[in-house]
């Protein structure tokens, strides 16, 4: 609990350690000197990050990951490019793809993985060092790229919803932003890479979340303070520390993340659009049965089904 607690709060614990080197004077060379260096001259979350073995597998890791395990469905074979698609928004993604934590090279040897996020994450001091430690990098296009260019393995895991699903994360639902998400399959049609879906059962369960359906005031400065930033701000609320009724840390739910079958595709380097959605149905349907076969082990409290909307 305590290792999920902290990584609630590791940007926190980040910029007040950040604060208080700059309080102290014989120290401001050398963080001026790391400032430079983090903002124009180190471009790992470009380039394919720096990932540690030591740090992925660190114990604290797997701490975090106690409740959240990962199930394999299929044998990836190392000798070719892949794109792994997360679905929903959540936190299942970094214990499964950022650490060793859910034995992801045990069970995949070759296939080195790179969970990708906003570029704006890596503009944290501190903060940013930890993410390129566990493989972490950029989810721009120029990144994507750098990574799948790399050989035979090399992997990337876009959390397709983004902020947007996470809007709509509500318990007992499994609302997916999805539909109009063509980037990530043109992307792997250019590279010739396989697409594998990815859905994690739980993910939704660990925060309630203030209502702010679609109409709603709440709802629309949310999408504006995304259209504006780039991400959003969900006013969701979890547990305490020592209480289990409000608080910043997600309530104790089991997270399991079912990795489905790859879906192979022809290398294009302009797929047109009906090649795009002809991928994106094979994609839609491989979820869809990931869904239909686990749902009743791993959804028992479900309010609906499965749901694929935007």
């Amino acid at each position: 609990m305590l290792a999920v607690a902290m990584w609630s709060v590791m940007i926190v614990i980040t910029t007040c350690a950040w604060l208080v080197l700059w309080s102290i004077p014989p120290l401001w060379p050398l963080l001026t000197l790391y400032l430079i260096w983090a903002r124009w001259i180190d471009d790992s979350p470009e380039r394919g990050g720096r990932s540690s073995r030591w740090f992925r597998s660190s114990r604290f890791w797997k701490y975090f990951a106690d409740y959240y395990p990962a199930s394999y469905e299929e044998d990836l074979p190392a000798d070719r490019p892949y794109v792994f698609g997360y679905h929903p928004h959540g936190m299942g993604a970094l214990a499964t793809f950022a650490t060793e934590a859910t034995g992801f090279s045990a069970a995949f040897p070759g296939i080195k993985p790179h969970l990708l996020t906003l570029s704006s994450n890596f503009q944290m001091p501190f903060y940013r060092d930890i993410l390129l430690a566990l493989g972490v990098c950029s989810v721009s296009k120029q990144s994507c790229s750098n990574i799948l260019k790399s050989g035979p393995g090399s992997a990337i895991t876009i959390v397709v919803g983004g902020a947007a699903e996470s809007l709509s994360a509500r318990p007992g639902t499994a609302d997916l932003t999805l539909r109009k998400r063509l980037g990530f399959i043109k992307l792997a049609i250019q590279h010739g890479a396989d697409l594998v879906p990815v859905f994690s059962f739980g993910e939704n369960d660990i925060y309630e979340q203030m209502p702010n359906e679609k109409g709603t005031t709440i709802y629309a400065l949310q999408r504006k303070f995304q259209s504006i930033f780039g991400f959003t701000l969900p006013l969701f609320h979890g547990r305490g520390l020592l209480n289990y009724n409000l608080g910043l840390m997600p309530y104790r739910k089991q997270i399991i993340a079912v990795i489905g079958k790859p879906i192979h595709v022809t290398k294009c380097d302009k797929p047109t659009l009906e090649e795009v959605m002809s991928v994106q149905q094979r994609y839609i349907e491989e979820l869809t049965r990931i869904w239909n076969t686990y749902k009743d082990t791993f959804a028992k409290a479900r309010l609906r089904e499965l749901s694929i909307i935007d």
